[in-house]
């Protein structure tokens, strides 16, 4: 992640894109711009051909070129804040050294540089300007003050904290209602993230929260209970009673919704 501060003081986690994916989205737009310009030239070979002068067909095969290469991939950056064809396909998006959607000279800047930078010299030179920076900026993107930034970024889900069995009767009649929430969060913080911890580490952090938990649950636990089956027993517990009431909460609500509008008027 790379972390953004915005003039608000809030910091965005924001992912920039990896050389691979860049690469990808370059090589998309490149075949796609190909592929249009095989068809115009075909296209004003066979209308123009024989009727123009070989010096007016000159100019407009290049102002095709000049089209393809910087006006259209111009335009289209600046429409859709930073998206292409190849973007689109691989899910980043151009975005600016800040965060913001880029604008038209951003767009411009990066646009005159690719015809340098990737058609002239066969994308070389973006290549290796982007191995030497972490966000995998290539030339254009260092002078116009841009990067890419992945749009799709897979969200694992949460695990969620499972009763013991053995502990399912203790914790249906203990009292954990004043629990703390910053305890309970970093609780279940810890329970999300126990797997990823060494044996050493896991045991004693779960000893260390369980530690501060039983000040504020009622009765203890059954003798033997280790301390992370515990944390995930009051995390669990906590969890179904505030859907409980929660679900009764709305359940009111609506059966008084329905008493109101079931009163006659006037």
């Amino acid at each position: 992640m790379s972390p953004v501060v915005t003039g608000e003081a809030v910091v965005l986690e924001l992912r920039p894109a990896g050389f691979a994916a860049r690469g990808v989205s370059i090589l998309i737009d490149v075949a796609a711009q190909l592929l249009v310009a095989v068809l115009l030239m075909l296209l004003i070979g066979n209308v123009f051909g024989g009727v123009l002068d070989p010096a007016l067909t000159s100019a407009l095969l290049i102002a095709v070129v000049v089209l393809l290469l910087v006006v259209v991939p111009v335009t289209v950056e600046t429409l859709t804040r930073g998206k292409s064809l190849g973007r689109l396909v691989m899910g980043l998006r151009i975005v600016r050294d800040d965060g913001g959607a880029i604008r038209f000279r951003h767009a411009f800047i990066r646009g005159m540089l690719a015809v340098f930078e990737i058609y002239l010299l066969g994308g070389s030179l973006a290549f290796l300007v982007s191995l030497f920076n972490e966000r995998s900026k290539r030339l254009g993107d260092l002078l116009a003050g841009t990067y890419a930034m992945r749009e799709r970024v897979v969200a694992r889900p949460r695990a969620l904290a499972v009763m013991p069995p053995g502990l399912q009767q203790w914790a249906a009649t203990a009292d954990i209602g004043r629990l703390p929430d910053a305890l309970a969060r970093r609780m279940s913080q810890f329970l999300a993230q126990a797997p990823k911890l060494t044996a050493q580490a896991r045991y004693a952090l779960s000893v260390d929260l369980a530690g501060e938990a039983s000040h504020h649950v009622s009765p203890p636990p059954p003798a033997g209970t280790r301390p992370e089956e515990f944390l995930h027993a009051v995390i669990a517990s906590r969890r179904d009673r505030d859907y409980a009431a929660m679900a009764r909460q709305r359940e009111r609500t609506e059966a008084t919704a329905k008493r109101l509008h079931t009163l006659p008027f006037g």
